[in-house]
């Protein structure tokens, strides 16, 4: 149906409207001032409150008359919010402006504490003079629960993160030797280099006396990380030192090693490491060691020359990746003056500072030259190595080094 010209909004009956609008306009805007879901107030340029809803009167306890001509906005704030207003809020508001988002502590009827927002800005008349300043107040009361929530639960967090720090140290520990053994005639020295300060590796070695004459020392990395990583770890040592002991050839403990992680480690969750396993039968005059590989970096040895060079051992598959894996030997003589250094993959494929991968060439081009060196020597030198490529260590790495001293040299 039409509307009659009488019945439409812009006719005569607005006329008779117009008033009632207005008055309900008035009326609202007065009413969401006073009730507003925040805190209003003005004041004069001294600070003395002229205006104040009932929204922010509500949450402090006053009445009107307490506050409006008798007090200030600063007289509102706590001792260090009013210092903080007199020094630096006042200051600022009157060269900018206006301040947006500032925290403050209101003090109560109660003398209770109330967390706020507060944001100010000066009114200024038709001839640029400040005349006023206008400041709405925010309750920061869930927003500072929240805060305290976020900072119970970091807290809470870097705790339990402590925890999971000391019990991936404390089973590191129990995973490496807690000494070398001593070698007559001999230096030795060992570091290992976690990667990550939460989880435990699976990088392991030692160094063990067989008979009265020689030593069995191996090193090596298994793949993964965490618990799953440690328990294989554990496995691999404890069997390669008995293996060692059974039989003194280096290649048939590493068969015994592969055929006891691909039995245990065969199915959906395969498990399988890298070994340098060998041994080590001082003689008049040299040591000779015998070295044996399961996919191993190949072990560097450093002349008393200083010329470095890579021991070739052909052959040699990963250790319990297959049912049957092929090992293989090779024998150097170490003169006083020589050192060989053991290392896990951590080390050649961290990423330098410019985010290249470092390389075994490059490890062997950086020790060239040292002559003559030591075994404590050459780990200090691969130590401060590690620590000039930072973040660039991915995976943990695990040193070991042993060096025959020149004659007159200090032994450890």
């Amino acid at each position: 149906m039409m509307c009659e010209a009488g019945d439409h909004p812009g006719a005569g009956g607005q006329e008779n409207a117009g008033p009632v609008f207005s008055a309900l306009l008035e009326d609202s805007a007065e009413d969401l001032y006073e009730h507003a879901p925040c805190g209003y107030l003005s004041t004069l340029l001294d600070g003395t409150i002229a205006k104040i809803n009932a929204t922010l009167l509500d949450w402090l306890g006053y009445t009107r008359d307490e506050v409006v001509g008798h007090r200030r906005f600063s007289d509102l704030l706590t001792v260090g919010g009013r210092l903080y207003h007199e020094t630096h809020f006042a200051p600022l508001l009157r060269m900018q402006g206006e301040l947006g988002g500032v925290a403050f502590e209101m003090k109560t009827a109660s003398g209770a504490r109330l967390p706020v927002l507060v944001t100010s800005t000066l009114k200024t008349g038709s001839d640029g003079q400040a005349q006023l300043i206008r400041t709405t107040v925010f309750d920061a009361r869930d927003r500072r629960a929240y805060e305290q929530e976020l900072l119970r639960a970091r807290d809470e967090a870097e705790r339990e993160r402590d925890r999971v720090q000391r019990l991936a140290r404390t089973l590191q520990q129990t995973l490496l030797p807690p000494a070398l053994a001593e070698v007559p005639g001999m230096q030795v020295a060992a570091y290992y280099h976690p990667a990550s300060a939460d989880q435990v590796g699976g990088d392991f070695y030692d160094l063990f006396p067989l008979t009265g004459d020689t030593w069995a020392f191996f090193l090596g990395d298994v793949s993964g990380k965490g618990a799953p990583a440690a328990v294989v770890t554990s496995l691999a040592r404890y069997t390669l030192r008995a293996a060692a002991v059974h039989d003194p050839d280096p290649t048939v403990a590493l068969g015994t090693l592969n055929t006891v992680l691909h039995q245990q480690f065969h199915g959906s969750d395969p498990r399988y490491c890298t070994v340098i396993h060998g041994h080590i039968r001082p003689e008049s005059g040299g040591v000779a060691v015998t070295l044996a590989t399961g996919g191993h970096p190949p072990a560097l040895v450093i002349r008393a020359d200083g010329t470095a060079s890579f021991v070739p051992v052909p052959g040699g598959q990963l250790v319990g990746a297959l049912p049957t894996a092929r090992f293989a030997a090779a024998d150097i003589r170490l003169e006083p003056g020589d050192t060989v250094l053991l290392y896990t993959d951590g080390l050649t494929e961290a990423r330098t500072r410019g985010r290249t991968r470092y390389s075994e060439e490059q490890l062997r081009a950086d020790l060239t030259g040292r002559a003559p060196t030591t075994a404590p020597a050459v780990i200090e030198a691969v130590t401060d190595l590690l620590a000039g490529f930072g973040d660039g260590v991915e995976d943990d790495t695990a040193l070991l080094a042993f060096s025959v001293p020149l004659p007159g040299g200090a032994l450890p």
